[in-house]
């Protein structure tokens, strides 16, 4: 059963704890790593064979076989993606950053210029949950980015195929070009390119504790979006909540794996209580029961504060990827509200309306680490570059100041570069 933790009475340490994965992976993931950069498609193959007991002739899905995976996809959930997808551009359009020019003085002009990122790789898990909603979160924004290359990854099943919902949802999404193949392998194939995988500029999308590592190994050859942990949910509500909705939202992450968190703050013991109770009738009839159970045990808990604004205090120290304020009026603690991946206001938005259909993205910060990082954005898929232009008279305006602060710095081939300058104008 969960645990019921009074704020005040009990140790910080457990109110704030985490459930971190054992596993050191760091010398396997190394091992993975360096196998593909030595073998290329070979050691794909292999670990394929080996992870996902798939014996692949191609890597690569043909053109032909993703037109009949997506014609294999019922009707109604091909219109449910392309609603969703809408629902997507349409939030992350926003977005967009444009190239700016300054030229308020005279002989000077600066600006920034904005360019896309010429190759995206996109992870989608697979085995034990298939995710085309990753597939339309992390490529869509690329998408409105500019990129002009998107690829595809995921592991595919024992049939040597990938899911049909995920490939219908790469096609409404965009996405270019997809490869069988999951786990580290896939990340170190898109970070050092192999003869079928296409080396890629960054690499986003969520996986297991082994392609978390593996994006953690690369990171620097290429970019990354983030090093994702656990699901996490931290639901505020006040008393007058519905347990049965509290539960329910909490289920919704505590599904994904055992190692999810689920965390409800509330100032009502009497609703603490109901909670508890309610999860206990709610887990056993979930199919993914065992792995909700594991995680309501191992990382949910129940804190009762002594009011909505120290539960407030509590959700920014934990600063969860999930954040439902579930009180009568959500808007007037949404300034309060510091550190949080993504925050859904009131009784009626449970976070499966950003999972899948809202518009802003899934793809979050987690582990805490929503107090220094954002969600997946078009900024993740745009560089930006500085220009800048002096006329000589400009230059000249200019040059004792630089002078004085490369001798201050004590380098002074710097100030002497513009001094040289104004030397051979005279």
């Amino acid at each position: 059963m969960i645990k019921i933790l009074k704020y005040g009475e009990v140790p910080n340490g457990e109110i704030f704890a985490r459930v971190t994965p054992q596993a050191d992976v760091a010398a396997i993931v190394a091992d993975i790593i360096a196998a593909v950069r030595k073998d290329g498609d070979k050691a794909l193959k292999d670990y394929t064979k080996r992870f996902d007991g798939a014996d692949l002739d191609s890597l690569q899905v043909s053109q032909e076989a993703w037109d009949e995976a997506v014609s294999q996809v019922e009707p109604e959930f091909v219109a449910v993606l392309e609603r969703a997808a809408e629902n997507i551009r349409a939030f992350h359009s926003r977005q967009v950053r444009n190239s700016f020019v300054i030229a308020q003085q005279p002989g000077v002009i600066l600006g920034q210029k904005v360019t896309p990122i010429e190759k995206v790789g996109l992870y989608v898990p697979g085995g034990t949950a298939a995710y085309p909603s990753t597939v339309l979160m992390d490529c869509i924004p690329a998408k409105i980015a500019g990129c002009p290359e998107i690829v595809m990854v995921s592991p595919p099943g024992k049939d040597g195929g990938l899911n049909p919902a995920i490939l219908a949802a790469a096609k409404i999404a965009g996405v270019d070009k997809v490869f069988k193949v999951g786990g580290a392998q896939a990340i170190a194939a898109l970070a050092y390119g192999t003869e079928t995988v296409p080396k890629v500029d960054k690499i986003v999308g969520p996986g297991n504790a082994f392609v978390a590592e593996a994006k953690k190994q690369v990171f620097g050859k290429v970019s990354i979006d983030m090093i994702a942990g656990p699901s996490e949910i931290l639901i505020l509500a006040d008393g007058k909540s519905d347990p049965v909705h509290v539960a329910g939202d909490m289920l919704s992450q505590a599904e994904h794996d055992k190692l999810a968190s689920a965390v409800l703050v509330t100032d009502s013991m009497d609703l603490a209580r109901a909670v508890a109770e309610e999860l206990e009738r709610q887990i056993p009839q979930l199919p993914r029961a065992e792995i909700a159970r594991a995680s309501i045990e191992n990382g949910g808990k129940i804190i009762v504060a002594e009011s909505l604004m120290d539960g407030i205090a509590i959700a920014n120290e934990i600063a969860p990827e999930h954040l439902e304020l579930m009180v009568d009026d959500p808007f007037a603690y949404l300034d309060a509200v510091k550190n949080a991946g993504s925050i859904f206001l009131g009784r009626s938005c449970p976070e499966a309306l950003g999972d899948y259909f809202a518009g802003p993205n899934h793809t979050l910060p987690t582990s805490g680490t929503a107090r220094f990082s954002s969600p997946l954005s078009v900024d993740d898929f745009v560089k930006k570059s500085q220009f800048t232009y002096y006329t000589a008279e400009a230059l000249e305006k200019a040059a004792a100041d630089i002078n004085r602060f490369s001798q201050k710095e004590g380098l002074q081939a710097h100030g002497k570069s513009v001094l040289l300058r104004q030397e051979g104008t005279k």
